[in-house]
């Protein structure tokens, strides 16, 4: 038997209830009772075999946070008619990103988003959180830091493992680099963004940031410097991967320590409620899967 879609007035119920709610506030602007609400919103979650609301102030489980993004997309689509994009104008979604995530990451990947939403004019705009380097007015923003956001709400999307890296004419002239001393004694690249105690004391050595060195603000730039024999970096594998696989940089170890910090999506409460931004949560989080 083919699976059954749910009637539009339950998805409208539901749509209604977790932006809103309040079952009064969603009835007064359904024109129906608060008791067909309740009823709506039962038979949805019978047809579909799970709980869409997880409490009585109408907060989202997981699964009706993650549901709720595919209805609301359904019902945007429903929503449109040929013809009336161009006349009423594109949604337009702000989205700050850290460099080179952005380069890395996000960039190989946007096609299939604009392709999915042609409907949304995408913006993205550079933002270093963690060196307060914010942009202004975004809807969105992915943040690299330690996941401690008071102001927003926030998804973690991204983990990461570091390893130095090298270019491969400065390990011929350099190096070897078998020992964690012979690291210490080599020319190495600093980020604040990604500091080298982590490595240091994965190895058991309780030494402080190397206190000469070029300095980055942007792990993009850290790695063009490494890949042009300017020293040593700590690099985040996921992010250097491009300059891993044309062969610019090199590993040194085959050793992994993971980053204290991770990517994350932050936003203020309520942009959820525009079904843009729960469309472009929900496709990122998918495509970092």
């Amino acid at each position: 038997m083919p699976p059954r879609i749910p009637p539009i007035q339950c998805l409208l119920t539901f749509e209604a209830l977790a932006r809103l709610r309040s079952v009064t506030q969603a009835a007064d602007e359904l024109c129906v009772t608060p008791s067909a609400v309740s009823h709506r919103v039962r038979q949805l979650e019978q047809i579909l075999g799970t709980k869409l609301f997880g409490r009585s102030d109408f907060s989202l489980t997981t699964e009706g946070s993650e549901y709720l993004a595919h209805v609301r997309e359904g019902l945007a689509s429903l929503e449109r008619f040929p013809g009336r994009d161009a006349a009423q104008g594109k949604r337009k979604l702000r989205v700050a990103v850290t460099p080179t995530f952005a380069r890395s990451i996000l960039m190989p990947r946007l096609r299939s988003f604009t392709e999915a939403y042609p409907e949304i004019d995408l913006t993205l705009q550079v933002s270093i959180p963690l060196l307060d380097v914010v942009a202004e007015d975004a809807d969105l923003t992915i943040r690299f830091g330690t996941g401690r956001y008071a102001d927003v709400e926030h998804l973690c999307l991204l983990t990461d493992e570091v390893t130095p890296l090298a270019s491969p004419a400065f390990l011929r002239e350099h190096g070897p680099f078998d020992t964690t001393e012979d690291l210490l004694a080599a020319r190495l690249l600093k980020s604040p963004l990604e500091p080298w105690r982590t490595w240091f004391l994965a190895h058991g050595i309780d030494a402080p940031e190397p206190a000469e060195g070029s300095s980055f603000n942007d792990i993009g730039l850290m790695c063009d410097a490494a890949a042009q024999g300017l020293g040593i970096a700590l690099v985040r594998l996921k992010l250097g991967q491009p300059w891993l696989e044309d062969g610019r940089l090199a590993r040194l170890s085959e050793r992994n320590v993971p980053s204290p910090h991770a990517h994350y999506l932050c936003w203020r409460t309520g942009t959820m409620d525009r079904w843009e931004c729960a469309a472009f949560a929900d496709w990122l989080k998918k495509s970092l899967a």
